[in-house]
């Protein structure tokens, strides 16, 4: 019984993996915070790898993550030509507290937003901060939900492995 539920075990894990690596990021069109429309799909060109982190104003995790790879981004940027992507999920009212929020930061990022959850909807997921690292077409290469202390480390991992460094 027990080689049984093990089996099943790998074979749910085997298939979460594959439907992540199935993955895949279409033309969707967000704004940017002067609410201009912006194509993700022509953001995700300027790269060859993008990190994109779901966030809102009022998730603390979410602030602690992109504080946490604001520290480490540079050195993306210089060393593997990472570029980051943050798509707030604020809600039309929330938004107007983003660019105070931004301004406190030091998120050298570009930020987006998805007040009508297209990206939520078209990616299937429930909790933020969510976090995927994607190629320039789109294809979602990796992803994680949530975020504890040290998973930034992990990321980092992740880009270099995924940039051959």
């Amino acid at each position: 019984m027990r080689i049984i539920s093990f089996l099943a075990f790998v074979l749910v894990l085997l298939s979460t993996q594959q439907a992540v690596a199935q993955q895949q990021i279409t033309s969707s069109e967000l704004k940017n915070l002067a609410g201009q429309p912006v194509d993700l799909a022509q953001v995700l060109q300027d790269a060859d790898l993008t990190v994109i982190s779901f966030w809102a104003t009022w998730c603390k995790p979410c602030q602690s993550e992109m504080d946490a790879i604001a520290d480490l981004y540079p050195e993306w940027q210089e060393e593997l030509g990472v570029q980051m992507v943050a798509i707030t999920i604020d809600t039309q009212r929330a938004l107007s507290k983003v660019p105070g929020l931004i301004s406190t930061k030091s998120w050298d990022y570009i930020i987006l937003s998805d007040v009508n959850n297209v990206m939520r909807n078209q990616l299937g997921f429930q909790a933020i901060p969510q976090t995927y690292v994607v190629d320039r077409e789109g294809k979602v290469l990796y992803s994680h939900s949530g975020y504890t202390s040290g998973d930034e480390l992990e990321l980092e991992a992740k880009l270099k492995e995924l940039a051959g460094k």
